[in-house]
């Protein structure tokens, strides 16, 4: 029984050792262009860009398969970032700037289908199968998903109240000069 344990602890501690020189040695070395341009998407993987989430955006527009004007919550100020980080010239005249938002369910029309809070990519719509449904507004990214695949039209965007809790100061302009 002695001899079991032991041979079992040489043998974890022998492979183990030979993973941690392997990972040392034989590790690919990522695309740091990538990495900086993740650093400087939002974050929130909402899904609003095509792109399952930042990290898959950030390799794209490294591998310069997709416009530096893929991030809407990002807006203006993070597509003249990513143009002048990647040497690219853009357009900003067709790109608006949208004030922060939040999906809204009109809960008069709301059948309970279900279909938008399988959509939801955060899980910020609460409900069941026949029942009204709500919107976490602190979770929703307004993604606008739920409102492709909502039958009766009852989720709508609606523009986030400015109150004390969701009051910023505003994103400055890269294009400002004094």
């Amino acid at each position: 029984m002695l001899a079991a344990i032991t041979s079992l602890m040489l043998l974890g501690f022998a492979l183990g050792s030979l993973l941690g020189l392997a990972s040392r040695y034989l590790k690919v070395e990522g695309n740091p262009l990538q990495k900086e341009i993740e650093e400087m998407l939002p974050g929130s993987q909402c899904g609003q860009c095509g792109y399952p989430g930042c990290a898959a955006a950030a390799e794209a527009l490294a591998n310069s398969r997709a416009p530096v004007t893929l991030c809407p919550p990002g807006g203006v100020v993070l597509a003249e970032a990513l143009a002048g980080k990647l040497g690219v010239s853009i357009d900003l005249s067709t790109l608006e700037e949208k004030q922060p938002m939040v999906a809204f369910v009109n809960e008069g029309l709301c059948i309970g289908c279900g279909r938008c809070y399988k959509r939801c990519p955060t899980d910020a719509l609460v409900g069941g199968p026949k029942q009204i449904h709500v919107v976490i507004s602190d979770s929703c990214t307004a993604c606008e998903k739920c409102i492709d695949v909502c039958p009766t039209a009852c989720i709508e965007m609606r523009p986030i109240p400015v109150t004390l809790q969701t009051w910023h100061w505003p994103k400055p302009s890269l294009a400002y000069t004094a």
